[in-house]
């Protein structure tokens, strides 16, 4: 049968999981009469609640007697390990571009990736039903973009298709005949070449994404280099450097039709297929016949930027909401994450109930962190913290590419506040619809927590995209928060009365009746400097007064921060405690004398 392999790649938003539904349903891969629910390809809990692709998935339509296996990848940069990986399994790809965002970071970041490895590229300028839309514009910005990234002719002579995947039409022209999906299966097909079949050679294959399965044990995905694989089949596992990691057999052969993965009595060269039946095999190793003794080259992956202390909860509540407490259980978890996710590295700290686990960023860490939670985990994390590299005996630490679409009335204070953490402009022009586009070089530090106070600065209208850009030398100390915390200075139940008293203290964190324990951050003080407060004073009643005689108290509504949001409140000297229940902010050491202590230390080193 003809073959088609291709990726889709895009910004984040741009449309890509709405575009493969589109091609899904009008490929005939539905019935009729089936109910498929929006964003079919987005199939975890964490990808539904968030509006977000996490993990790459294959998925495969029918058209003309040509399968076309269509992968679907994230569009953040913090999941970016995903999609480098991913672009060795195909041989062309759909470049996805808001009509009128235009190229974004994390599009110049992946067609950066495509482009080096001699992909041709399919562009498909989406939502032109916009009335912002500026599709001609976009699509020469894509022309420069291309020429920047020193891309052959061949790669420069790119076809454009202008879509509105939502609406489930595309077109040769922004104004043309809108139809349906048609000319981008057609474009595909004339395209995208065919991938090299070589079945006659003994059988190899690249491992790029793995998963667990409760059944089937280790799930690996890739694609068949050379060779045909067969269930039963004996074969062997090499890593990057073409050791041997394991001899094992093939217990079943996975291949994509539609959105399921189905068994298959064999799978030629050029195939997307999933192996189970190995146990040590991971991403990146080479599965093939005992007679191959050379590995596939694979892609290496950038390195994590971003780290955070993952600890045995060591709270007065700990052990009280979640079932998985040890260090040994948490231990076991991230190395698990790990071997699937090429983007995390863990290592074990001197202390055996803390781990340093880094990654590509915040959100990449706060879904890993999220997941663990919703499986029943207790830990505390710690402030992220930069990875920092020593390159000519001199400190060096991470540069980020920040890109920003605001409302010109807020771009002065999104200029100020990115100044202040020493961020460099390096581009500001008008992108349309009263909209400006800033592009900033900042140092990554001085993007930890910045996205709340964006959002609160631009009245929730900006849009921001951040990407690695390089790394520089070290530029000196970087504003903190300025305001302490309003700190419990007992353990209890809160009231209501002693809340309202604290409420010109601070906006407060949490409402009455919350369980709070010594040390536990319940508000932002007012001011810099923490203050010790007691959240459990209860009125005093005298035989003069008595308790119905008073109105009741009203409190305001407490300020709730996600789990993201305090990971990037939170300072040095605090933490955050992760149960299944409840995400609670908390000073690293509960006893004030021990934090006086600490804080004096700290002041004299």
């Amino acid at each position: 049968m003809n073959l088609r392999n291709i990726a889709i790649i895009a910004h984040v938003d741009h449309g890509k999981t709405t575009l493969v539904d589109v091609l899904l349903k009008q490929s005939g891969t539905f019935r009729d009469n089936e109910k498929v629910s929006e964003r079919a390809m987005d199939s975890g809990e964490l990808e539904r609640e968030r509006g977000i692709t996490i993990t790459a998935k294959p998925t495969s339509v029918e058209w003309k007697g040509t399968r076309i296996n269509i992968v679907d990848t994230p569009g953040h940069a913090d999941f970016g390990g995903e999609v480098e990986r991913i672009l060795s399994m195909v041989d062309g790809v759909l470049l996805l571009v808001d009509a009128a965002e235009g190229a974004m970071p994390q599009t110049k970041f992946v067609t950066g990736k495509a482009l080096k490895l001699g992909l041709k590229p399919i562009v498909v300028v989406n939502k032109v039903d916009k009335p912002e839309q500026r599709a001609f514009e976009v699509q020469d910005e894509i022309f420069d973009l291309f020429s920047a990234m020193d891309a052959t002719e061949e790669q420069l002579d790119f076809p454009t298709i202008f879509a509105s995947a939502k609406n489930g039409w595309a077109s040769l022209e922004p104004d043309g005949e809108q139809l349906n999906m048609d000319v981008i299966f057609d474009a595909i097909l004339e395209h995208v070449p065919a991938p090299k079949v070589n079945d006659e050679a003994p059988f190899s294959m690249l491992v790029t994404t793995l998963e667990a399965d409760n059944f089937l044990g280790r799930i690996l995905t890739g694609r068949i280099e050379t060779g045909i694989a067969r269930p039963n089949m004996t074969i062997k596992v090499l890593n990057r450097e073409g050791e041997l990691v394991e001899t094992g057999r093939i217990s079943k052969l996975l291949g994509f039709r539609g959105l399921d993965r189905i068994p298959v009595t064999e799978a030629g060269s050029g195939e997307l297929v999933a192996i189970a039946g190995l146990v040590k095999a991971t991403v990146a190793d080479t599965l093939c016949d005992a007679q191959v003794n050379e590995p596939i080259d694979s892609q290496p992956v950038d390195p994590p930027t971003l780290s955070m202390m993952f600890a045995v909860n060591d709270s007065p509540l700990a052990g009280t909401e979640g079932t998985k407490v040890t260090s040994r259980m948490i231990r076991d978890r991230l190395f698990s994450e790990a071997e699937g996710n090429v983007a995390l590295r863990i290592t074990e700290s001197e202390n055996s109930d803390a781990f340093d686990v880094a990654g590509r960023g915040e959100l990449q860490l706060g879904v890993l962190i999220e997941q663990m939670r919703r499986e029943g985990f207790e830990l505390t994390v710690s402030r992220p913290r930069v990875v920092m590299k020593e390159i000519d005996g001199k400190r060096h630490e991470p540069l980020e590419e920040v890109s920003v679409d605001v409302d010109e009335e807020y771009s002065g204070i999104v200029v100020e506040a990115l100044s202040l953490r020493k961020g460099q402009m390096k581009e500001m022009r008008p992108s349309g619809a009263g909209k400006t586009r800033l592009v900033f070089h900042v140092p990554a530090r001085g993007m930890i927590g910045y996205l709340g106070e964006f959002l609160t600065e631009t009245r929730g209208t900006g849009i921001m995209a951040r990407i690695f850009h390089s790394y520089v030398p070290y530029v000196g100390p970087l504003p903190g928060r300025r305001n302490g915390v309003l700190i419990s200075n007992c353990a209890g139940a809160t009231v209501p009365y002693a809340l309202f008293n604290l409420e010109g203290r601070g906006p407060l964190f949490l409402g009455a009746q919350v369980k709070v324990y010594e040390g536990m951050i319940i508000g932002e003080h007012s001011r810099p400097g923490d203050l010790e407060v007691n959240p459990l004073k209860g009125k005093q009643l005298t035989n003069v007064r008595s308790s119905g005689t008073d109105e009741a108290v009203r409190l305001t509504t407490p300020r709730r921060l996600s789990l993201e949001q305090m990971i990037s409140y939170i300072q040095d000297d605090e933490q955050v405690e992760v149960t299944p229940k409840n995400v609670r902010m908390r000073k690293r050491y509960l006893d004030p004398n021990k934090r006086k202590r600490e804080s004096r230390q700290a002041e004299e080193s």
